[in-house]
């Protein structure tokens, strides 16, 4: 059995909870929150579990193996540091850390101790997503654009823009689903709340490649978008969140182009660029709650010490963008390069 402790029951805190209970391996002795009336309420449900206000009682408990961190994003580096320092592995909601220097010293405490860090990128682990990798990186051929929309008329965070808050998620499922990363960033956003952080944000990501790749996120609509558009040389992907059975369709559509192509001297309009049609399909998906199986997978991890599918370093690469995009928005939308990946020796 791997002991669990749960640090903050608000928002997110109880599916943590409700899910760590449901897996067998799992041994939930503690939760902790600052808010009392919250514990009250957990009691009912969970009476064998050990109730705190203070996170010192949980990291002093010897049969706590790992400890789930779900509190607001400015804690999360000094509450998993305290964690790691303690003997204790961890899953942290996302954004992993609000700097990429942060992230990194996490990451660094934790091989040096031989711990797991798991990030919170919820969405790799839902059957639309894993389908989307798997064809995007099977079927679509060369990839030619990354477009991706989640607007809503949204809940405000006074301590993070609707960058930090919506954008990782857009940016956790490309990390995972693409095999290329991006080398710079540019973006623009706005905020129409006086003091507050942007609530308007659009973000383009540079590859090496011929792909490109577009996150659009907003706090201000007056509709509920979750919608990613993938297209390849081969097949295109809609990739449609809110749709309730069909979220991923293939479509066999693109453009092909005339094999004359246009010698020296020739006017370019003399190549013919004609338009394939075909089918879509819509695959069948898993529809196991993703929560259970990213908590399940952090388990193991911590059972066996391996990589969990979204690791530390899988959230230092989406914190990077973050920051190098917050950069640019500051400058008028310039570009900015992000740093390449540290190779272990």
């Amino acid at each position: 059995m791997i002991g669990v402790g749960v640090i903050g029951y608000g928002y997110w805190g109880p599916n943590l909870v409700r899910n760590f209970s449901d897996i067998p391996a799992v041994d939930l002795r503690w939760v902790c929150d600052l808010q009392t009336e919250r514990l009250a309420r957990l009691r009912l449900r969970y009476p064998a579990v050990k109730i705190t206000e203070d996170m010192a009682d949980v990291l002093a408990d010897p049969k706590v193996d790992a400890v789930a961190i779900a509190t607001p994003v400015f804690t999360h580096f000094d509450l998993a540091m305290r964690a790691l320092c303690a003997g204790k592995s961890v899953f942290v909601e996302k954004p992993i850390t609000t700097t990429s220097e942060q992230a990194q010293r996490l990451i660094d405490e934790a091989d040096r101790r031989g711990l797991v860090i798991a990030v919170d990128h919820t969405f790799i682990h839902t059957g639309a997503v894993r389908k989307l990798r798997e064809v995007i990186r099977k079927d679509l051929g060369e990839i030619y654009y990354y477009d991706s929309v989640r607007v809503n008329l949204g809940l405000f965070q006074h301590d993070v823009s609707v960058m930090w808050d919506l954008a990782v998620h857009d940016l956790s499922i490309m990390d995972y689903a693409l095999d290329a990363r991006p080398r710079a960033v540019s973006a623009t956003g706005m905020s129409h709340v006086t003091g507050e952080p942007e609530n308007i944000a659009y973000l383009n990501l540079h590859f090496d490649s011929r792909l490109m790749a577009h996150v659009h996120v907003n706090w201000l609509a007056p509709v509920k978008v979750r919608r990613t558009l993938v297209g390849g040389s081969n097949k295109m992907i809609v990739y449609d969140d809110l749709e309730p059975s069909e979220k991923i369709k293939v479509y066999d559509r693109g453009i092909t182009l005339d094999p004359m192509a246009p010698r020296a001297g020739e006017r370019r309009n003399q190549m013919q660029i004609g338009y394939r049609a075909g089918d879509m399909f819509a695959p069948q998906l898993d529809i196991t709650e993703a929560l259970g199986s990213e908590l399940s997978e952090f388990i193991t991890c911590v059972e066996h010490g391996t990589k969990p599918s979204a690791d530390g370093t899988a959230g230092l690469r989406v914190v990077r963008i973050l920051e190098a995009a917050s950069r640019s928005m500051a400058n008028g939308g310039a570009v900015v390069e992000l740093p390449r990946e540290r190779v272990l020796a």
